[in-house]
């Protein structure tokens, strides 16, 4: 596959990936872990070597032409405490819920933390991911974070 750079259309280059993927595929049941991670290091070895030369970069991925674009809108969940009663009353249906929240948030805040603190072990947390609810009706460690973010694109 070395000479899939030189091959001009797109079809070529596409049947080439089909087959990587078909020899993938064939492998996939494969018992000896040894074998296997081998198998699979030469594959990715020579799928990396054989990458397009210009890949598409999806517009909203890193690198993208419009990553990051909408980070200038978004603003931390406080600010809306400094909003007049004359904005709030114009969304009188979030600005309830988000009072909701914040009791609810004030009531499990307790909770929530000696979980966090039960659970992250002395030498600390081995990844960022968070824990899920322990019980039925309970919320997850930090759930504010997840209700209150901001919109992705403003409209």
């Amino acid at each position: 596959m070395a000479f899939l750079l030189s091959l001009p259309s797109q079809d070529k280059y596409r049947f080439y990936a089909c087959l990587l993927r078909a020899r993938f595929d064939d492998n996939k049941t494969e018992k000896d872990m040894v074998k296997a991670t081998m198998m699979l290091k030469a594959g990715e070895e020579e799928f990396w070597a054989n990458q397009h030369p210009q890949p598409y970069i999806f517009p909203d991925s890193p690198g993208g032409t419009s990553y990051e674009r909408y980070e200038c809108y978004k603003v931390p969940e406080w600010v809306l405490d400094h909003w007049h009663p004359s904005e709030k009353a114009m969304y009188p249906d979030y600005f309830s819920k988000r009072e909701q929240w914040k009791k609810l948030r004030m009531q499990s805040w307790e909770k929530e933390v000696a979980q966090l603190e039960a659970e992250t072990p002395a030498v600390g947390p081995k990844s960022e991911a968070l824990p899920p609810a322990r019980k039925e009706g309970d919320l997850p460690p930090l759930w504010w974070q997840f209700v209150t973010r901001p919109r992705e694109r403003p409209t």
